[in-house]
């Protein structure tokens, strides 16, 4: 029998670690989940395990060379952003995997930003909000600063999914789609990396940057598949976007943070933009992604929780709750505290009382309500001046009937489909380096796309 060609990727989130293998029409053929393994850092803030994210790529990797069934043509990674990896000449990790969650020394902070043109200047010139160890390039400033003998030792800091690549191809690059997302790296403007990165010597830290759709060759002698350079999580998961189509969309990835992403809109952020939770995003091609958030799958989470408890039902009731009409049309008419228009980072439900509803439909409709409101308003700023006529939604939202078609009724002049996708990020990676290892044309119906008409909701 002969082995099918496939291509594995390796999907590193924060909590879930996945392999999977793709075949080349890129149906899911195998995958397997790792075990999440937590340390702690010198002063005792939890942090991934480095050394157990290494053995688990190179075990899977043995365990998928034995099976006889599939043949492995390439290898490439889609991991989470804002983290580190800091090797010296040997390509020897001397430091933990620092958790970007960790709080950064206030002082330290303000000392940067004084130095460096005022917080505003600085965030408006990188895209880059105030976030602290989310913004990767601080983290090495803070090594510097420090631990200047640590920082004497690094050869180069290697964003987490540049690490997992040069596990297996022994080089070290950077790549855009890492270095462009909230680092506070990156000059948007100039397209190059920013001076305070030249002026503080950090550029010699940073290895050279390679394109994504770059592969190299693996390190092992006698294995000839090829090794992608590894992509930024959130950018992976637009690629199939990008691929499948050629007219100006909007995505709206939903999860715990549901981001609009504009790869139509590069236009300079503005201190109003940046000001309401929006920034750039670099995609694979290098191009510049304008993208605005919200914090509403958590939100929607906590308020879920908080309608089961009142009304006494299960938080599972709601996840398939369909969208009803009537109900909407009652919470019209009621008009309770109706959300004000307007940029905010939290709905009104938040405040609402629970009392005033008949049922919990009624409730759960309501904070669907409030919840589009605040999308409305945040996908607008992203929105603003370009030729989008298509909104794709993918993610946890796009599975809930109501979210979508409130959505659908705010952008009447749109087309809006609910997308969907088996491990987006991972089938970016795949398509990043299509051409290095499949034969085949790029498959039509990776994203499957369901529509929804303005007219079968209520206008708002």
């Amino acid at each position: 029998m002969n082995a099918i060609p496939v291509i594995a990727i390796f999907d590193v989130g924060k909590t879930n670690k996945k392999l999977f293998l793709f075949d080349q029409d890129y149906h899911i053929v195998f995958e397997k989940t790792a075990r999440f393994i937590e340390t702690v850092d010198e002063d005792g803030f939890a942090c991934e395990n480095l050394q157990s994210l290494r053995l688990s790529v190179f075990d899977s990797l043995s365990e998928i060379f034995r099976l006889k069934e599939f043949k492995v043509k390439a290898v490439n990674f889609s991991a989470y952003g804002a983290s580190f990896v800091y090797l010296d000449e040997s390509g020897q990790a001397v430091a933990p995997l620092y958790n970007y969650l960790k709080p950064y020394p206030e002082s330290l902070s303000n000392n940067f930003y004084s130095t460096y043109g005022g917080e505003l200047r600085f965030s408006t010139e990188t895209a880059s909000p105030i976030l602290g160890n989310l913004n990767s390039g601080l983290q090495l400033y803070r090594i510097k600063h420090e631990k200047p003998e640590l920082y004497k030792q690094i050869k180069y800091a290697l964003h987490l999914p540049q690490y997992l690549s040069f596990l297996l191809s022994g080089q070290y690059y950077s790549d855009l789609t890492s270095i462009g997302c909230h680092t506070a790296l990156w000059d948007f403007a100039n397209d190059c990396y920013h001076e305070w990165v030249q002026r503080e010597g950090l550029a010699l830290k940073l290895a050279p940057i390679a394109a994504a759709d770059k592969a190299l060759p693996a390190l092992f002698p006698g294995n000839n598949y090829k090794v992608g350079v590894g992509l930024h999580d959130s950018s992976a998961a637009l690629i199939p976007y990008l691929v499948n189509f050629s007219e100006p969309f909007i995505l709206i990835s939903t999860g715990t943070w549901c981001i609009s992403l504009n790869p139509f809109n590069q236009s300079a952020l503005t201190a109003d933009e940046l000001d309401k939770d929006c920034l750039f995003y670099i995609q694979y091609k290098g191009k510049h992604v304008k993208a605005s958030r919200l914090f509403s799958g958590f939100e929607h989470e906590q308020q879920v929780k908080r309608i089961a408890a009142h009304f006494n039902q299960d938080a599972i009731k709601f996840r398939n709750l369909p969208f009803d009409p009537e109900v909407m049309l009652k919470l019209k008419k009621q008009n309770i505290h109706a959300q004000e228009t307007g940029f905010a980072k939290e709905s009104v439900f938040t405040s609402r009382d629970l009392s005033a509803f008949g049922n919990d439909v009624e409730a759960y409709h309501q904070l669907i309500l409030d919840l589009i409101s605040l999308q409305v308003e945040s996908t607008k700023l992203v929105l603003n001046n370009t030729p989008v006529k298509r909104i794709f939604v993918d993610g946890g939202f796009s599975k809930n009937s109501i979210y979508m078609h409130l959505l659908a009724s705010s952008f009447q002049n749109m087309e809006t489909f609910a997308a969907s996708m088996a491990q987006a990020s991972a089938v970016g990676a795949a398509l990043s380096i299509h051409k290095e290892w499949n034969t085949k044309p790029i498959p039509s119906d990776i994203i499957e796309l369901k529509y929804y008409s303005a007219g079968e909701a209520i206008a708002l």
